[in-house]
């Protein structure tokens, strides 16, 4: 069976046109054509699919499209206004915790509703934040330091 959707990615409204059981995942890379969502394990627990679902962080891999209609749904492709990153982006960037970018875009929205919820976390409270998102390259000492560093309003490292 076939579902009509009114969805809102990134403030822009779609409607398309997907099989009742669709994922959110796979709506937002093959149908919207936003590939900075990446499919990773879809189990739900590697957080490469991560999306913000009104605000908080969600694997997209784990929700129905049909859940997401009526609600703000954020991709990596939203941060960035202007032509400008978001801080968090620069951070990522300026503190060397990119490899291979895989996990980055989920590594970020993950950290932007962490930082959302709490603007000044402790170092625990961002590990504990991002623990639903696995890096295989970094071991996280970087990722951490760049959130770290943008809560306290730092989108690069002192010289």
């Amino acid at each position: 069976m076939q579902v009509t959707l009114d969805l809102t990615v990134n403030g822009e409204d779609y409607r398309v046109t997907v099989p009742a059981k669709a994922l959110l995942v796979e709506v937002i890379r093959e149908i919207i054509c936003l590939t900075g969502t990446k499919r990773g394990c879809d189990e739900g627990v590697c957080g490469s699919c991560t999306v913000l679902l009104d605000g908080k962080a969600v694997c997209s891999c784990s929700v129905l499209a049909v859940r997401a209609q009526g609600k703000q749904i954020t991709t990596i492709e939203g941060l960035a206004k202007d032509g400008k990153l978001h801080p968090l982006q620069e951070a990522f960037i300026n503190f060397g915790a990119i490899q291979c970018g895989y996990c980055t875009p989920g590594m970020i929205l993950a950290s932007k509703a962490l930082l959302d919820d709490n603007a000044s976390p402790s170092e625990r409270q961002v590990r504990e934040g991002i623990m639903g998102n696995l890096c295989r390259c970094t071991g996280y000492v970087k990722i951490v330091e760049a959130i770290l560093a943008c809560s306290q309003g730092k989108v690069a490292p002192d010289a």
